[in-house]
């Protein structure tokens, strides 16, 4: 009887901790995404981008396509325009890994580095400057053209072998995954895990998050407590 309502115990502490991730990583998509969309003014309309959107069914929202069948993730991003908006550099576009398309045409941008558009792994679609190379080069493409002074790289391919299973650059017991242009990533296969994907079995959840769930509960209700105190005081 103890053991049972030690491992209840357990298993409501990690629904806690996942709850806490998934809320936390909610808001900084929710605090990240907005900032992208209104990086530049200018409408969309009739651009590339706009009848992409309108083609796959998505809504406008500033410089950004939102896919609108998304009930689990409502601000998923699926298209971006950030043409004509004097960008000289691209930095960071982690808070739309989820994009399919991307327009940076009509931008002075010197070069991007292959590693902005690392986890694109459903890009699709880029307009860019014509002097500027495709992420990946034109091997990361199924087809790479000049058209009308920009770049048109279309297509990604999947960097995996042909049978989607173990690759060359994977570990034993691992499985290839196309992670963007030029890009691949390894996740073990079904029944191991660790370092190198080595160990065999089901990962033990609760050994490893439930000492981390059971803190933050702790750390928590003391950081409530305190608080309660400090506001019955004034």
């Amino acid at each position: 009887m103890n053991m049972n309502a030690v491992y209840s115990w357990a298993e409501i502490i990690a629904i806690v901790l996942l709850f806490n991730v998934c809320f936390s990583t909610s808001y900084r998509r929710t605090e990240t995404q907005p900032q992208v969309c209104a990086l530049c003014g200018g409408s969309v309309n009739n651009t590339a981008v706009d009848l992409f959107c309108s083609s796959s069914a998505g809504r406008i929202k500033g410089r950004c396509c939102l896919k609108n069948n998304s009930i689990s993730d409502p601000e998923r991003i699926i298209g971006l325009d950030l043409s004509n908006c004097s960008l000289t550099h691209v930095d960071n576009l982690q808070g739309v890994s989820t994009v399919v398309m991307i327009d940076f045409s009509i931008n002075p941008i010197v070069n991007i580095s292959d590693t902005v558009f690392e986890g694109f792994g459903d890009l699709n679609f880029m307009i860019l400057p014509p002097h500027v190379a495709c992420p990946g080069g034109n091997t990361s493409w199924e087809k790479v053209e000049l058209k009308e002074g920009k770049r048109l790289c279309e297509g990604q391919k999947n960097m995996c072998n042909q049978t989607g299973h173990l690759s060359v650059y994977c570990p034993e017991n691992s499985l290839c995954a196309p992670y963007g242009p030029g890009f691949s990533e390894c996740s073990c296969a079904e029944n191991f895990y660790g370092y190198k994907c080595l160990r065999q079995g089901d990962f033990p959840a609760l050994v490893v998050f439930g000492p981390l769930a059971a803190s933050t509960v702790v750390m928590s209700l003391l950081l409530w407590v305190t608080q309660r105190r400090k506001a019955k005081n004034q």
